[in-house]
């Protein structure tokens, strides 16, 4: 497993890396019998946060015993520095370590610096200095924001969505980092799962030598992908750009990646999905959400309170309202059809 230097933390991170989130869904047997054999096929970087339920957790119930040759991140989505530390002590715990890595502040919607009042940064300045974590790193959507934070001098790592279909804006941030020479860590690799060829974005992204990926995982067979793909990584040749060229087309403009960040909504719309159901139709195996448990999710969609959490939570800056009416309207059309051609 080829490995990168991961900025001035020097830490010498997997090329192929193992982000945490999608574990919380899966059991604890699974999740160590992946970890495991994630670990054992050579990848050392693990990601995960104190938001993801469980994650934490299950990487400390499968890796706790090899914990001095593997690297660990984790985030906090702390407001205040007190509850910063609070949540590393409860981080620690749960990854049975006496420090993490990388401690990240989870995509606050201001840049922490040093006499802020929130105390973020002091705190995490703190940690630093007990041992209980090596570095420091900031994870957002917001690209003005993570510029600052390179920029700033003040974070070891910034982990941002990068992909194959990411824009030019945005991939200015590697240089960037580069310059700067803080980590960079990629997350979102297949946009929420509407990037269905993982060797396209893997490819597209490999050519940055100063970026580590973190694919999240959850199933056995995307990580044997992940691994097949390392040991024999594609160029970024003609076809592979066509394919590219393809997902821009079809992806371009405002879209929900499925970051969560808009959940719970106070009447049960699955948001994530929903406001995405049309790509997901088109892109993936559309029969599991034909069904009658899904129709009635959907449905959902018509309960909306016009409440404006999405909209306000969305770090893309979506109309998460109005994108939900559009979406539901084709996944009925969709549904309608489907089930007139089975009848």
């Amino acid at each position: 497993m080829e490995k990168i230097r991961l900025g001035r933390t020097n830490l010498m991170v997997s090329r192929t890396s193992f982000g945490a989130l999608p574990i919380q869904r899966i059991s604890f047997e699974a999740a160590k019998y992946l970890l495991r054999k994630a670990y054992n096929n050579g990848i050392n970087y693990f990601d995960t946060a104190r938001m993801y339920s469980d994650s934490e957790e299950k990487i400390g119930y499968a890796l706790s015993d090899v914990r001095e040759n593997i690297i660990i991140s984790t985030k906090s989505h702390a407001k205040s520095g007190e509850e910063l530390l609070e949540h590393l002590e409860t981080s620690l715990k749960n990854l049975k370590t006496d420090y993490v890595d990388i401690l990240q502040l989870h995509n606050p919607p201001f840049l922490p610096v040093e006499g802020h009042e929130s105390g973020l940064y002091e705190a995490a300045l703190k940690a630093k200095r007990m041992g209980k974590a090596r570095y420091i790193g900031i994870t957002n959507h917001q690209l003005k924001l993570t510029k600052d934070a390179v920029t700033s001098g003040l974070y070891d790592t910034v982990q941002f969505p990068l992909c194959s279909i990411s824009s030019q804006k945005d991939l200015e941030l590697i240089p960037l980092c580069k310059d700067h020479d803080i980590g960079l860590i990629a997350m979102k690799g297949l946009s929420g799962g509407l990037i269905t060829n993982a060797s396209s974005t893997f490819t597209f992204l490999r050519q940055y030598e100063n970026l580590v990926p973190i694919w999240g995982i959850q199933r056995e067979w995307e990580l044997d992908e992940f691994i097949s793909l390392e040991a024999n990584p594609p160029k970024l040749d003609t076809e592979m750009l066509e394919i590219i060229e393809k997902d821009r087309r079809e992806l371009a403009g405002s879209f929900c990646r499925s970051c969560g960040y808009c959940m719970p909504c106070p009447v049960g719309i699955p948001i994530p999905t929903a406001a995405r159901i049309s790509y997901l139709l088109d892109r993936s195996s559309y029969e599991p959400f034909m069904t009658d448990e899904w129709r009635k999710k959907m449905d959902l969609v018509n309960d909306c309170i016009e409440c404006g959490q999405c909209k306000s939570r969305c770090p893309y800056g979506l109309d998460t309202p109005n994108l939900l009416k559009k979406m539901l309207e084709s996944y009925n059309n969709f549904y309608t059809n489907y089930h007139k051609k089975k009848s």
